[in-house]
């Protein structure tokens, strides 16, 4: 068996997070679909718009790397989507619903930027500079929008799903 170096373990993760890309894909127009709030439905339609644009820039990396684009099931981001439907079940309707959709969105979000932080690393060390571009510009992008949902957060929704619950 031949020994697996960086360039696997990066070209492995970079479908991991491809996967979960499209499934996060799938799942924001069903949480736009549950938020109370009309700030938070925009922020989660606006983050689809943007999930777009970044399986794209990951076609770029697997081009760059001459591979082809392609998805490995990604067991954790599965796990957090099936936690994000289960607190749009079981808190449909209440006051705590959308500072619930948060946490779910936050969940997404900080496993994207651990990712993208690794891959973007791992990128700059096997010397692929147009890949660094690219996920570094997708970082950022999941950097803002938790910085955003946190806002969100603390600015309205939380203090909305206190007073309405007392």
């Amino acid at each position: 068996m031949a020994q697996k170096m960086l360039q696997d373990l990066f070209y492995d993760t970079l479908k991991d997070i491809y996967y979960a890309e499209r499934q996060i894909l799938k799942a924001l127009p069903k949480m736009a679909r549950a938020a109370q709030s009309e700030k938070l439905r925009q922020a989660f339609e606006q983050h689809k718009e943007e999930t777009q644009g970044q399986i794209e820039r990951l076609q770029q990396v697997f081009e760059i790397i001459g591979k082809r684009a392609q998805g490995k099931t990604c067991e954790a981001i599965q796990g957090i989507i099936a936690e994000g439907e289960e607190i749009m079940e079981e808190f449909k309707g209440s006051p705590a619903l959308d500072a619930g959709l948060i946490s779910s969105a936050q969940a997404v979000e900080h496993y994207e930027i651990t990712r993208y932080g690794t891959l973007a690393a791992w990128a700059k060390q096997l010397g692929h500079k147009e890949a660094v571009t690219l996920l570094e510009q997708t970082l950022q992008e999941e950097s803002k929008t938790d910085s955003s949902l946190t806002s969100l957060a603390e600015t309205a929704l939380n203090a909305a799903a206190e007073r309405k619950a007392a």
